[in-house]
């Protein structure tokens, strides 16, 4: 894409997705219902499916809007749908497609403007992968090309620390990657590397740290999968290992609520008939330490990235069996009750 004229909202309108009403299930791939379940004084639900199914998404919100951007259905053909969700009226639309077809990309908001950062154009775990950096204008509905990555990289993970977008880890050779980039000044920095090299981990920030956890080593939903805890202070630009998580898990999922990280699925699980693990884990920085809760109704993989919005976290979309052939509709949302604040604080 470097060096290439990025296709305006005109020349693109022609092939965009009318605008979605609220609908009760996809017209194209239905996808399984799950009970709500009561897990330890917290609840599982549902809310207005995706209208496009799809995995190996990249996902995050602006205020009360989630985005769940490219990624591919059980075709494994990329999309450049961006799917957005308006959580007080329980509707979904589309907005202005991707400027090429992305999965495996990583995303993140600031400023009012939500960053669409590398990825891959086709399926498979060889790449070619991205260095590109789209912005997204949500009160234009245009997206622009930002200065692109120090590497070419997918499935990495993102957070967001005062005012810059770090992205940690990617698809072999880039595991170990580290960089941040800083939206104001389009500018990348390169920073220390991952001590664990993964892909298809998450990320999450506590008290001005970033959080990683969870991965795998290869490029393959059947490599090694690693259950590291690896934490990056900005202040020191040091990275620390923590406990491990209970069990190895790749393609997770994770969001911090209440001082806790909360992490979520993934893929490689021998013990499930699809091959995807239903669990739910939650850290507690403050001890060093893991709770196993209740698990997922539709256990899901190839999310990068959760919404929390009015006390529920919002995990729309995800693969319901190992591997890229299963991209679903499901959108479950959770209500967490665990807090792992000081007290007082």
């Amino acid at each position: 894409m470097r060096g290439e004229a990025i296709p305006t909202r005109e020349s693109i309108s022609a092939t965009a997705l009318p605008t979605y009403t609220p609908i009760t299930q996809s017209p194209t791939s239905p996808s399984p219902t799950p009970t709500p379940a009561s897990v330890l004084g917290s609840v599982w639900n549902t809310r207005a499916p995706l209208p496009e199914p799809n995995s190996e998404t990249a996902v995050t919100q602006i205020d009360n809007k989630i985005y769940v951007l490219g990624g591919y259905p059980s075709t494994r053909k990329s999309v450049v749908t961006v799917q957005v969700y308006d959580t007080s009226e329980d509707r979904w639309e589309l907005a202005a497609p991707l400027p090429m077809p992305i999965n495996h990309a990583m995303a993140a908001a600031f400023d009012g403007k939500v960053y669409v950062i590398g990825g891959q154009a086709r399926a498979g775990g060889r790449g070619p992968f991205l260095d590109t950096v789209f912005e997204y204008d949500p009160a234009t509905d245009e997206w622009t090309p930002r200065a692109p990555m120090p590497t070419k990289r997918s499935s990495g993970a993102t957070a967001v620390i005062d005012s810059k977008i770090y992205v940690a880890g990617g698809r072999p050779p880039q595991g170990n990657d580290f960089a941040v980039y800083d939206p104001p000044k389009d500018l990348w920095t390169i920073l220390p590397e991952l001590p664990t090299q993964r892909n298809h981990l998450s990320a999450a920030v506590i008290a001005g740290k970033m959080y990683v956890a969870g991965g795998r080593f290869g490029a393959g939903f059947r490599s090694e999968l690693t259950d590291a805890l690896e934490v990056y202070d900005p202040v020191t630009n040091t990275w620390t290992a923590l406990t491990p998580m209970p069990k190895p898990r790749g393609g997770v999922n994770s969001i911090a609520v209440n001082g806790c990280l909360h992490v979520f699925g993934g893929e490689g699980s021998a013990k499930d008939p699809n091959g995807v693990f239903p669990d739910h884990a939650v850290y507690n920085p403050l001890t060093d330490t893991w709770q196993s809760l209740g698990p997922m109704p539709v256990p899901v993989h190839g999310v990068t990235g959760a919404a929390l919005i009015d006390g529920w976290i919002h995990l729309p979309g995800g693969g319901t069996s190992q591997g890229g052939s299963s991209g679903s509709s499901i959108h479950q949302v959770y209500r967490a009750k665990v807090e792992c604040h000081k007290a007082g604080s």
